[in-house]
């Protein structure tokens, strides 16, 4: 004669409960850690994106400062020269035409404005700057100059346009945070470049 078992295999309706509430809680629990780890890595994946832009601004820069030469219109390589911008004359582009080249500091971002020449004689007044935006974040001050300049000594001259023939080595440093408020601090990425074309 076969025997009937009374014992049901399963779970009953508390078990169940009580293993619905665990894992909702195991899955609240995770979602929160997935969440702040992206905040933590977005931040700083965000810093390390401005700070590439801005190391490859800075070695775009130099290359163009170290090539300065003469403009189109015969201008000396050095038009201008400030302690949060400088504008120069380099062939950018390879093309055997000379682009007046202007780098500035306005509001935290650091731009790049590129002038051609036009005409007969060759002129850029009147021309329209291209203007591109090269780094966010510049968190440069009056006592952490952008350009440093230097004459053939290696002494340091004041950033003025009145000494830009002295000039034969120029240092770009830029200092990049993305939010002040937070850590980690400031970065900074310095450059030095001798101008080739006016070495004695």
């Amino acid at each position: 004669m076969q025997t009937r078992s009374n014992s049901r295999r399963g779970l009953t309706l508390i078990e169940m409960l009580v293993v619905i509430a665990m894992l909702g809680s195991i899955g609240v629990a995770l979602s929160g850690m997935i969440q702040f780890f992206y905040q933590k890595n977005a931040f700083l994946l965000e810093q390390t994106a401005a700070l590439d832009n801005a190391r490859r601004t800075i070695l775009d820069a130099i290359h163009s400062i170290r090539e300065a030469s003469y403009g189109n219109d015969g201008t000396y390589p050095i038009s201008a020269a400030a302690t949060s911008s400088m504008t120069f004359f380099s062939d950018l582009d390879n093309d055997g035409s000379v682009e007046r080249v202007r780098y500035y500091l306005s509001n935290e971002t650091f731009y790049r404005g590129v002038t051609d020449s036009a005409g007969f004689p060759p002129s850029y007044a009147g021309r329209p700057e291209a203007t591109t935006t090269v780094a966010f974040h510049v968190r440069n001050s009056s006592s952490t100059p952008i350009f440093t300049y230097y004459n053939n000594a290696g002494v340091p001259l004041s950033a003025t346009s009145t000494n830009v023939a002295a000039v034969s080595a120029v240092t770009i440093s830029i200092w990049i945070d993305l939010n002040p408020n937070r850590a980690p601090n400031t970065f900074n990425l310095s450059e030095t470049a001798t101008l080739r074309n006016l070495r004695n």
